[in-house]
């Protein structure tokens, strides 16, 4: 029988600092504790609406509630933490505390699949702290390139979780026991792919260059790429983009015209900044179509983004197909 590392064997050899592991440790169990409430579904009474909306003006489930006081009851008590942000709060959530660390997190992504059983998840990013201050907005606002760790954890046949501290990606797997075991070291995503993920439903609303795209991977062998794609869409990013750490891929959430103000409809503090470090860890790229989305200066704490990740040659196909116009 093999046997696997926990999750608190393998942080006790990760080159990063004790404060930093406990933060990753806390979110970890606090996941841990999600995938019990996710999995008791309608037995607990946690399915359904919530009667109400969050900053994005979008329908809250009961579960996105839960799961949000959740994660910023456990990070509260975490004594590194000094501020927090959710995807499902208007306004950052100081500790009281000072220096250390800030966590922003979504806390169910997918949240919509949660009716019909089908997988949603939990993604989160770790940012160093303001030193002698109590953080206070401005502070969050950093690019994603300056995290000190990220990641995800997946509620579906099995629970996993994927992260990344210092360098690389790890998967480990939640035991009926409770424990993390790492079950997928050293992640990495090939660099070509024949499989794309994207919502077919909204072709007609996106911009010229993105449809060119899709419509060259639909032509299959007898188009412009000369070979057969394969598309998927779960309508969660968390289980798109395992999918692509598991087995290649490349996933689109573009621009459309049905609001055109609006850059894209993923947010980049609490989904497209920490998915994109560890896409690139893994070797993969992650751009919003030409601009890597590691380097993009936030300005607000609810920024969208479009996004394109995954197989690297195949996001830097699509940024050809975008410059070209």
């Amino acid at each position: 029988m093999t046997a696997f590392v926990d999750l608190a064997a393998w942080l006790a050899k990760e080159p990063a600092d004790a404060a930093l592991k406990d933060v990753v440790a806390t979110i970890a169990k606090t996941c841990a504790d999600i995938s019990r409430v996710v999995a008791s579904g309608a037995l607990s009474g946690s399915l359904g609406a919530a009667g109400s909306t969050n900053v994005q003006d979008e329908e809250q489930k009961k579960l996105d509630v839960i799961t949000n006081d959740m994660l910023s009851d456990a990070l509260k008590a975490c004594a590194p933490v000094a501020g927090l942000a959710s995807e499902e709060l208007e306004e950052i959530e100081p500790t009281g505390r000072v220096g250390g660390y800030l966590a922003t997190f979504d806390p169910l992504d997918g949240s919509s699949n949660i009716d019909i059983n089908a997988p949603v998840g939990t993604i989160f990013s770790v940012l160093p702290a303001p030193a002698g201050a109590a953080p206070v907005e401005a502070d969050f606002l950093q690019p994603g390139r300056q995290q000190v760790a990220a990641g995800y954890a997946v509620y579906g046949p099995q629970t996993m979780l994927v992260l990344t501290l210092a360098d690389g990606v790890n998967g480990f797997t939640l035991n009926a026991d409770g424990q993390w075991l790492l079950t997928h070291p050293a992640v990495t995503i090939k660099l070509d792919t024949a499989e794309f993920a994207i919502n077919m439903s909204n072709q007609r609303h996106w911009a010229a260059p993105m449809r060119r795209y899709v419509d060259g991977c639909l032509q299959g062998k007898d188009g412009p790429r000369g070979k057969n794609f394969n598309m998927r869409w779960v309508a969660a990013m968390v289980a798109d983009v395992h999918r692509i750490l598991m087995r290649g891929g490349v996933f689109l959430y573009p621009w459309d015209a049905r609001e055109p103000d609006k850059p894209g409809k993923l947010r980049l503090m609490y989904e497209a900044n920490p998915m994109s470090l560890l896409v690139e860890r893994a070797g993969g790229k992650s751009t919003d179509g030409v601009t890597r989305i590691l380097d993009i200066q936030p300005t607000k704490l609810h920024q969208r983004v479009p996004v394109v990740l995954g197989s690297a040659n195949e996001v830097e196909i699509v940024r050809t197909e975008m410059t070209a116009g």
